[in-house]
Formats: structure tokens, C-alpha cells, sequence
């Protein structure tokens, strides 16, 4: 309690339960299409689903939730540990934040389940189409296992790396739009012991240049 961080979370919260409540109970949602009709192939990566667990799904709360692995090889790679490394692919999205429902940081979410953040850094990243994004990078060990994370957080056509300042545009979204969706979107692949930290970066980053362009459809602007 004596961390800044937590009263600036406090602050936050408190702030958004406020304004939120005296702008009514109705959010403005956008139409937008169900998570899981996102692709199941695409630039050589083919998904299988992976059902969250209803302990999992207790605490992410109402939303909207896509959670895959992606095998495969990028057409771009040739290299044999980039073939054998998957991909984990994880979006949930909140069609409204405003009766408690909200996006669960990766800081908070995967020490739980055991894992140390090593480094973190935020970063930008261009999908193939040129758009660009800025996202979050981590590097998180349990024991002997490496792996590699980009995330950040979609709400309005923006890409946000750092959960207090999404919190903070939610809120002026919220009274400027009257809308409090979003989404928060997590890659994670694994550093094989084989490979440096360098190419499992790379095969983070080709995947989610490959497959940040379907996200309109799902995480509407």
C-alpha cells in the first residue's frame, strides 16, 4: 500500500467507477464479429483452439475471448527453429467496462501461474499492411523456460502498451463517446533452448504483422 502504483490504480479506478455511473448504465457498442471467426490459417500459420478453463473464464469476467496455438512456418522463414516453435494467441475483448469488467494486465495475470518478467520494454511494430502499433515486449521465465511476449491493449483504433494510460483514455472515451470497449491482445512463443532471444522475437513479431491486420473486424475502431 505504501507504492505509488497502487494509489495511482486506486485513483483510477475510483475515478472510473464515478464517471461512469453518472453517464449512465448504456454503453454505445459498435457491431462487430465474434472472436472466434478469426482466420485458422493464414501466411503459413494453422490454429488450434484452446478452451479456457471455467476458473479462467470466472475471473476474466464477461467478454469476448479467443485463445489459440499457432503452428506452422511463415512463408518469409527458413529457419528449422521458427518452424518448430508455436505460437500462442490470446484476445479478449469487453464490448463494456463499465460494471466491473475489465482488461487483466499480463504483469498480473502470468506471475500467478508461476512466471518472472526478466525485461520488459515498450516498442512499436508495422502489420504488413503498414499500419503501426505500439506494444509491450517482455521476456518471462518459470525455471528453466524462456518465452517471448508482445502485447497491448486495442480500443478505438488505438494500440496501447501500458495498462494505466489505456485505463485513462476509457475514461475520456467513455465521456467523449459513451463507449468503454476494448481488448487486450497477447502473443507468446517460446525460446527454444536451440535458438537465441533474437529469433523467437522475430517469429513473434512476423506472426503479429500477419495477423494484427484481421483485428478491426473483432476490436472495432
Amino acid at each position: 500500500m505504501r507504492s505509488p502504483r497502487f494509489w495511482l490504480v486506486i485513483v483510477l479506478l475510483a475515478s472510473t467507477v464515478f464517471i461512469l455511473q453518472s453517464r449512465g448504465d448504456a454503453d454505445r457498442i459498435p457491431i462487430s464479429q465474434p472472436l472466434s471467426q478469426m482466420p485458422e490459417h493464414f501466411g503459413g500459420w494453422t490454429a488450434q483452439d484452446v478452451p479456457l478453463t471455467d476458473d479462467t473464464l470466472a475471473v476474466l469476467g464477461k467478454g469476448d475471448f479467443l485463445n489459440r496455438i499457432y503452428t506452422g512456418q511463415p512463408a518469409a522463414t527458413t529457419s528449422s527453429t521458427t518452424k518448430l516453435a508455436p505460437v500462442s494467441l490470446f484476445i479478449g475483448y469487453f464490448a463494456s467496462q463499465r460494471t466491473g469488467q475489465t482488461m487483466h494486465s499480463p504483469q498480473n495475470c502470468l506471475p500467478g501461474a508461476g512466471w518472472t518478467f526478466d525485461s520488459q520494454r515498450y516498442t512499436g511494430l508495422q502489420d504488413i499492411n503498414g499500419k503501426q502499433y505500439k506494444v509491450g515486449e517482455y521476456v518471462i521465465s518459470n525455471g528453466d523456460v524462456k518465452q517471448f511476449v508482445i502485447y497491448w491493449y486495442q480500443a478505438h483504433g488505438r494500440s496501447i502498451p501500458n495498462e494505466y494510460r489505456a485505463k485513462l483514455y476509457m475514461v475520456a472515451d467513455a465521456i467523449r463517446m459513451n463507449r468503454t470497449d476494448g481488448a487486450l491482445v497477447r502473443v507468446i512463443t517460446q525460446v527454444l533452448p536451440s535458438e537465441s532471444l533474437d529469433s523467437a522475437r522475430e517469429r513473434a513479431t512476423q506472426f503479429t504483422q500477419l495477423m494484427a491486420p484481421n483485428l478491426p473486424r473483432f476490436i472495432p475502431d
